[in-house]
């Protein structure tokens, strides 16, 4: 079997930290099991940082193609999303177009909608547009036969305590949790659950989260206004922790 996983810095696995230094995240971790299931087992991760849908449809859906995958991950559009402008029917329209050519090799597709975010101060007034781009998802999947994760339907990742301290990517706990919604879907049996409930929280004094709101503006939303008005990314330089399709360390040993 071979996965190859398409995407951005969710996929990537940014602030998951692996014991080898480098990130994990939900695609690593849903490797590990499938190495598991599957003696023959192969995966690549494509993912970098910061990638816009079109840069991920046009640097990493042409490398995927020629993988041949059994199995496809392409979750792609936050970074559209977020900034002004975009718009959720035509990067549905380019997703569709990427869906069909990955299709084309044989391979099944795995699809992702977002997480609500009527919760995040930042982008609760952008809420209808994220929705607009998730129906077209669902809608896609459902023409072309793919399997959806909803995360729209994971309870658990609203909660703060599966977010990492700049408030847009998960932490260890939330990579776990998707992990185990993405096994799930692919009806494969993993050791945790998606359906998970926090404990209750202890009382925040509205001093210490005025403090730590304010951190926040400073350390991560300054900074990536000014990424935005400067036209750079994150992921720039970067290359792919895993360009090629190669087994999973350990399967088989």
């Amino acid at each position: 079997m071979k996965f190859v996983a398409l995407g951005d810095s969710f996929t990537e696995g940014l602030n998951d930290p692996g014991p080898d230094g480098h990130f994990r995240g939900w695609a690593d971790r849903v490797a590990e099991r499938l190495a598991q299931v599957h003696p023959d087992f192969e995966y690549a991760n494509l993912a970098v940082r910061g990638k816009l849908l079109a840069q991920i449809v046009e640097e990493q859906v042409p490398l995927a193609v020629k993988m041949r995958p059994d199995l496809v991950s392409f979750c792609a559009g936050g970074n559209d999303l977020m900034r002004p402008g975009s718009d959720p029917d035509q990067m549905a329209k380019t997703l569709a177009g990427a869906v069909r050519e990955l299709l084309a090799t044989g391979a099944e597709v795995l699809l992702f909608t977002g997480v609500d975010v009527r919760d995040t101060p930042l982008m609760r007034r952008m809420r209808g547009k994220f929705a607009i781009f998730y129906l077209h998802i669902r809608s896609i999947a459902d023409l072309y036969g793919c399997r959806v994760v909803d995360q729209w339907s994971m309870q658990a990742i609203r909660d703060w305590r599966a977010w990492s301290s700049d408030r847009i990517h998960l932490n260890e706990e939330g990579h776990r949790l998707v992990a185990a919604k993405v096994l799930d879907v692919l009806g494969v049996a993993g050791v945790d659950t998606w359906r998970y409930s926090w404990p209750p929280r202890d009382d925040v004094d509205p001093r210490a989260r005025r403090k730590e709101d304010a951190r926040w503006v400073r350390e991560f939303l300054v900074p990536w206004i000014s990424r935005r008005l400067r036209g750079t990314s994150s992921g720039d330089g970067l290359d792919p922790k895993r360009p090629g399709l190669g087994p999973w360390p350990g399967a088989g040993s």
